[in-house]
């Protein structure tokens, strides 16, 4: 644990619904758009051919909805985040204002691309997620709470019993989630140890 990387262990806010199974990692941030030498901005191209037709005139989406533009937990359906394996894709999102993700089922490298923003990935079934998508469209200024270290997600009077996955709850709750942090914090631990091995220049 290190105090510059944050334990979470509970997400709460507003909620957007993205229905739709299968949605893949090219329609949450299309290719041309991944030309950046850094992430900084990524968020306004989130969904970007869902939003916008070719003439940049809004189309019919979530994201580009008033109601939810303060929303930071997203609700989505099944295999979410297939596809191609780009790490722009959780970054688009959470720069758009997403902290949590609660669905039926997520792709496995897009589930860690997300750990590794801090970005907890929370499933339960298909019933319980229609439900909750419909109770987002009629309260989409109420709070959801998404609590990682309990396993529920609660909503008006409303608490489910979620799944994160083990690894992800213990990471998160923990504050080891950010590898990179992590490193860094233990720097002194790493340089000690590279100096140890026979195989390490100086």
């Amino acid at each position: 644990m290190t105090d510059e990387i944050p334990e979470i262990d509970s997400v709460s806010g507003s909620g957007v619904p993205v229905r739709g199974n299968d949605i893949d990692t090219d329609q949450i941030i299309p290719a041309r758009f991944m030309k950046v030498v850094t992430f900084d901005g990524l968020g306004e191209f989130a969904f970007f051919d869902q939003r916008f037709d070719e003439n940049d005139d809004q189309k019919d989406h979530p994201f580009n909805e008033q109601q939810f533009q303060d929303a930071s937990v997203m609700v989505v359906n099944a295999n979410f985040g297939c596809g191609s394996s780009r790490e722009h894709a959780p970054q688009a999102l959470m720069r758009w204002g997403i902290d949590a993700i609660v669905g039926e089922s997520f792709a496995e490298i897009f589930a860690g691309n997300c750990l590794a923003l801090g970005i907890p990935t929370v499933t339960a079934d298909h019933e319980t997620i229609s439900e909750l998508q419909e109770w987002v469209e009629e309260h989409p200024d109420e709070e959801i709470d998404v609590d990682v270290e309990n396993e529920t997600v609660t909503y008006g009077e409303t608490t489910v019993e979620a799944t994160v996955d083990d690894a992800q709850r213990r990471a998160l709750t923990e504050g080891v989630w950010d590898t990179t942090a992590l490193m860094k914090s233990n720097a002194d631990a790493v340089a000690q140890k590279a100096a140890s091995l026979p195989y390490v220049d100086d």
